[in-house]
């Protein structure tokens, strides 16, 4: 029988959170880097773009996106092993965690590896050149989409790390354009501590964000936890120093079975009655304080984009091709920064996952969530619209329906 295959990088952000939920599950798959030859033969056309993960299902069907892949196979799975809590306050919770850990710790996941190249770059340089380049590849079948035919020349140790180099040196400009610089470095480093010691406090109470099993917030959070922050050496060392609970969670969430045993005997339910325990509260506070200032100015900027563009419509690609993501850079106040980023249309998608949770609950479900939500900060999360939705078809992102704008005064 055919299995699927899982196209991503042990180094890839996004891949983290795609594979942790499939082994979490159990399910059977195969996992091949973007150098295998089969992926800019087959994959890349079929998607218009070189992104990673993509999900190719054992009848052949091609799905990219983390939050895709999980839909997928999680609407075949019984209530008590889903990553989606019923109708309610943990499910509104779990996805604003989910946006979170994909979104909102992109400084810190990029700082800690792109900023430390004495320590990382023997490790990290090594991780890049054997998952963009096969042993024997070459222009023509390796993964050179983004690198051009120059970056497989020479004997398979030079090709590798020509192709690592040119990648590492966009990443590094992708660094700045989320904001990382010799002036928020420091608050950036702050700001992790900070997270990794309300996470630390929050998991010695239970395995799991939500009780004794993941939901879609842990595998939001694994995203850049394992990718960057765990795996990479600098980063490693901060973890497993500051943060012992969070280091051994990255551990259970890419382990098969439960693997929470120094918690004694652990049921895989989620917490009692839909309850979100104080150390829960005290994380989604600090969201607030670092992460709803810039969704709304993302908000903000993409609504006023659209307004400017009226010739957008219904069923256009975002950003008028695949592989733009931005629509430009927008400029907020982060802790006495002025932080500028990319402004990306599709962190809209995580906005209207956390509506659309919202709307589902009954009204004391949604009462409880947002009173809870504007008591931590975030109640914008669940009013923030542009004046389009955000849809995702054929494995692209696509302006919606038109919709009436909420947007910070």
């Amino acid at each position: 029988m055919e299995l699927p295959v899982l196209y991503a990088m042990r180094s890839s952000l996004y891949s983290a959170k795609a594979r942790s939920y499939l082994v979490k599950q159990r399910i059977d798959y195969e996992e091949r880097p973007p150098g295998d030859p089969r992926f800019p033969a087959e994959i890349v056309p079929a998607i218009g773009r070189w992104i990673i993960p993509v999900l190719q299902t054992a009848d052949g069907r091609i799905i990219q996106d983390t939050c895709d892949i999980i839909d997928h196979f999680d609407a075949e799975m019984p209530p008590e092993r889903s990553a989606k809590p019923p109708a309610g306050v943990q499910n509104i919770v779990t996805r604003v965690l989910e946006m979170f850990g994909s979104e909102g710790l992109m400084r810190p996941a990029l700082h800690y590896r792109w900023n430390f190249d004495s320590v990382n770059m023997p490790f990290v340089g090594e991780d890049f050149g054997r998952g963009l380049m096969l042993p024997g590849g070459s222009s023509e079948e390796s993964s050179t989409f983004e690198f051009g035919p120059e970056m497989s020349a020479g004997d398979d140790v030079a090709a590798r790390a020509k192709i690592s180099e040119f990648a590492a040196d966009r990443m590094r400009a992708l660094t700045v354009d989320f904001g990382v610089n010799p002036e928020t470095i420091p608050e950036v480093e702050r700001s992790y501590l900070e997270f990794l010691s309300l996470l630390s406090a929050h998991l010695e109470t239970a395995p799991y964000l939500l009780g004794g099993r993941p939901t879609l917030g842990d595998f939001g959070l694994i995203a850049p936890l394992y990718a960057h922050l765990s795996r990479d050496p600098e980063p490693s060392l901060i973890m497993k120093r500051e943060a012992w609970p969070v280091w051994r969670w990255v551990e259970r969430m890419n382990s098969p079975v439960a693997d929470c045993g120094e918690y004694g005997d652990v049921a895989s339910d989620l917490f009692a009655d839909g309850s979100i325990p104080p150390t829960l509260k005290d994380l989604l506070a600090y969201i607030g304080r670092e992460f709803a200032d810039e969704v709304a100015a993302h908000v903000g900027f993409i609504d006023a984009w659209l307004d400017q563009n009226a010739d957008v419509g219904e069923g256009d690609v975002v950003g008028g091709r695949p592989y733009r993501r931005s629509l430009g850079l927008v400029t907020w106040n982060w802790h006495g920064h002025e932080v500028t980023t990319n402004a990306i249309p599709y962190r809209l998608l995580h906005l209207q996952r956390i509506q659309s949770a919202f709307e589902e609950a009954d009204p004391a479900a949604q009462e409880e969530a947002s009173e809870l939500l504007q008591q931590a900060g975030l109640g914008g999360l669940l009013e923030l619209k542009a004046r389009r939705r955000v849809v995702r078809s054929d494995n692209r992102e696509l302006w919606g329906a038109e919709q009436q704008p909420v947007v910070p005064a």
